[in-house]
This record gives C-alpha cells, sequence and structure tokens, in this order.
C-alpha cells in the first residue's frame, strides 16, 4: 500500500510525497499557487511567459545542459500554466530522484531571465496564440469563458492575447517572478521510487535561501454572462460552445455536478453523444466538460457540425439541457455516471506522474490531500435526488452561447450580437 507524507519546511515549502511500491520510476514537480487570473490585465499572460523562460537557463546552467541532463537519463522535464496555478515537474528513472529535485530547485530559484531570451520566448508564444487562434475548437471556448466571465481574470486566455504578450517588459516578468515565486508559495510533490525523508533533505538544500512568500486573494466574478458572442469565420464547420457557471472546487455538489457533466455529455453513453451523434449523425465531435476553481466554476458543451445543420444541433442540445434540469437523471444513468467516475478515478492513478499531480494539485487547492477511497466513497454517496438539486442549480442559470464560423444570422436572431467578419 502507498504512502502519503506531508511536511512543511521554515522557509514555508510545503513538500509531500507519496511512496509506490514496485514503482521503477520517480515524478517530481514543484506547483506554485499563482496563474493567470492573478495577473494585472496589461500583463496578461505573464505566467505562461515565465513557464516558458524557466528552462531557458539559470545562473549555473545553460538550456542546453538542462536538457542534456535529463536526456542522458532517459527522462522529460515540462510545465504547464492554468487559471489559478503553474507547475513544473520532471518525471524520471528511479534512483534520479536527486537529479530532478536540483533541477527544480535550479529553474524555480535562480532563473537568467535574460533579455534576449524574454524576447526569443516572446516570439514563440505569439507562435503558439497563432495556432491556438487556427484550432476553431480551441478559439470558440476562448470567446466562451470570456463571454461566461466578462470582465474578470477567469475570463482571460491563459497564455494571454497577443497585444499584452507583445507589450511585457522585461521588468515586469523579472518583477512577477520575485514576488511570486518564493517557497511559500511553492508545493514539491513526489510520487514512485521515494521516501519522503530522502526528499525532504534534497528539497532543503535545493531551495535554501529564500523564504517566505504570500499566495494570491482572489476576487471572485459577479457580472452576469454575455449571452451570445459569434465570430464569423470561413471555416467548413461551425462551431459551438454553450457555458452555464458551475460549482467551486470544494462545494459540496461537486460529485452530482460531475454526475450532470457525464449524463449530459461527458462519455460515449451521454445523453448529447447518443441523440447528436449516434442516432442522428450531425456532429463527430460533441461533448460536455466540468471545470472548477476556488470560487467558480463552469459547464459547458461543444459541438461541431455543418452550418446548414445548426438550428437541429442547437434545437437538441437545448432540448437535452431543459430536460435535465427540469427531470434530473434515471437510476440508470446515475449507475452508469457513478461507475465510470469511480473506475477512470482509480485507472488515471495508476502511474507515478498521475500520482504527483493529484498530490500537488490538492495541497496547492486544499491544503491536504484527500484519500483515494474518501474520494470514492464521495462518489458513491450522491443520489438522484442530488444530481436533480444541482442540474436545475445549473442548467436552468444563465447561459452564455458562442458561435464561430459561416454562421447563419437567422439560426440566433434575438439570441445577441454578432461581430463582425475576421
Amino acid at each position: 500500500m502507498s504512502e502519503i507524507s506531508f511536511t512543511t519546511l521554515p522557509s514555508g515549502l510545503r513538500v509531500v510525497s507519496e511512496n509506490v511500491p514496485g514503482a521503477r520510476s520517480i515524478c517530481t514537480g514543484v506547483w506554485v499557487g499563482v496563474g493567470s487570473r492573478d495577473e494585472p490585465a496589461e500583463h496578461c499572460g505573464v505566467s505562461h511567459f515565465l513557464e516558458h523562460l524557466l528552462f531557458k537557463g539559470t545562473e549555473s546552467r545553460s538550456a542546453r545542459e538542462i536538457n542534456e541532463a535529463v536526456d542522458r537519463v532517459g527522462g522529460d522535464m515540462n510545465a504547464f500554466t492554468t487559471k489559478e496555478y503553474t507547475a513544473y515537474y520532471a518525471r524520471l528513472p528511479a534512483g534520479e530522484l536527486s537529479l530532478g529535485i536540483e533541477l527544480l530547485g535550479d529553474v524555480l530559484t535562480a532563473p537568467a531571465l535574460r533579455d534576449a531570451d524574454i524576447d526569443n520566448e516572446r516570439h514563440v508564444i505569439l507562435e503558439e496564440l497563432a495556432m491556438d487562434d487556427d484550432t476553431p475548437e480551441d478559439r470558440v471556448h476562448s470567446v466562451l469563458f470570456e463571454a461566461l466571465y466578462p470582465d474578470h481574470p477567469l475570463g482571460r486566455e491563459t497564455a494571454g492575447e497577443r497585444e499584452t504578450v507583445e507589450a511585457i517588459a522585461y521588468d515586469d516578468v523579472r518583477a512577477f517572478f520575485h514576488h511570486w515565486y518564493r517557497p511559500g508559495n511553492f508545493v514539491l510533490a513526489a510520487a514512485g521510487d521515494v521516501t519522503h525523508e530522502r526528499l525532504v533533505e534534497l528539497a532543503g538544500k535545493a531551495f535554501a535561501g529564500a523564504t517566505g512568500g504570500e499566495r494570491p486573494v482572489r476576487v471572485s466574478p459577479n457580472s452576469r454572462p454575455t449571452r451570445l458572442s459569434v465570430l464569423r469565420r470561413k471555416t467548413e464547420q461551425v462551431h459551438m460552445a454553450l457555458g452555464w457557471r458551475g460549482v467551486p472546487r470544494d462545494d459540496p455538489d461537486r460529485e452530482a455536478a460531475e454526475v450532470v457533466n457525464h449524463v449530459l455529455g461527458g462519455g460515449m453513453a451521454s445523453r448529447l453523444f447518443e441523440e447528436i451523434r449516434e442516432q442522428r449523425g450531425l456532429a463527430y465531435s460533441v461533448y460536455s466538460s466540468l471545470v472548477a476553481y476556488a470560487d467558480a466554476g463552469a459547464l459547458t458543451v461543444y459541438v461541431g457540425t455543418a452550418p446548414d445543420h445548426l438550428d437541429e444541433v442547437l434545437s437538441l442540445v437545448e432540448r437535452e439541457v431543459e430536460h435535465l434540469g427540469a427531470d434530473g437523471v434515471t437510476a440508470d444513468e446515475l449507475d452508469v455516471a457513478i461507475g465510470s467516475l469511480t473506475g477512470s478515478y482509480v485507472l488515471g492513478l495508476e502511474d507515478p506522474s498521475s500520482r504527483m499531480a493529484r498530490l500537488g494539485g490538492q495541497v496547492t487547492s486544499f491544503g491536504e490531500v484527500r484519500s483515494i477511497d474518501d474520494q470514492l466513497a464521495r462518489y458513491r454517496a450522491v443520489t438522484g435526488d442530488a444530481v436533480g438539486a444541482v442540474a436545475k442549480r445549473l442548467l436552468t442559470g444563465d447561459v452564455a452561447l458562442a458561435a464561430l464560423g459561416p454562421v447563419n444570422r437567422k439560426v440566433l436572431a434575438g439570441r445577441g450580437r454578432v461581430s463582425k467578419p475576421s
């Protein structure tokens, strides 16, 4: 049986580990409790900017030396940015824990942040934004979240906007790093072939020097969603996304909301997949998703369909949403959803990387790690009445609709504003 251990160092660095018996690898990462929602509007994208920059070299290592050290043992090192945290991690063979901690400590405490590297990565990020803009499914979700959270950081694109990325100055990047990248805002997590005592020892050395560090104070969204946003483009399909405000991470209805999502469009047995794709053949990609933040959330639906089918598809989505919000779920749907959620949760923890991500994410978000058995019990305790109540709570509220492509204005007449062609 695996064992989870937790220690807070005098510097404020929180260290959490899980020894996984039989593992022949180690995954370790540092979760920084700051993300895109914590940025000033004029510096939108700076968290993602730093994610790129920290691997460009440190005071003692070049970018090539970092990459060669990881390649030499067959591992990989990467990072990602979300709206509420940024994570840097290394996956390595068993016995290479010291290498992983040493490299993570170096890039997170002594990055070079040279002007030339900032300019170079600025170009890379602008290309990344262009790539995302050329992916209609991604772009329509960006438009949807702008509509769900107007004039709030949760509505911004995590990677920023072209204008803000171009405008971020060298000193802006460095100031953001020095303010937020401190041990008190770090969680060091490791899973696999690891002993906690050794991890704490290595962490104390790799992150020595700096102390303290505050965590962001966040303001909850309070404006109402924008009803309709349309971006007209010459695409083969119309890409449509609908969204409702969801539940926060620690909401007591979180698991019931996950059941609602699964029944609506979260699996191949879901209502939207069965009705729109399997029975009518009106779309290849149709699904729903649930996201949760510290103080907010979102339930979204996506469909890509031919322009001539938009009216029919939109009507089908609205019908299924109305039925689910009014009538809840059947006993069989509840059973399938709970089986899927518990099964996929267990299957998703079969490797050290996913276990490390669970540790880092939960300590960063909740300050503790919920046991696997506790989470499974929470799913199994969900009742049909609880699902019906949260479905009504979510799906009868304000809805935002975003559409991208050659949209027929008559189909969406009266639903809101339509942008100029782009």
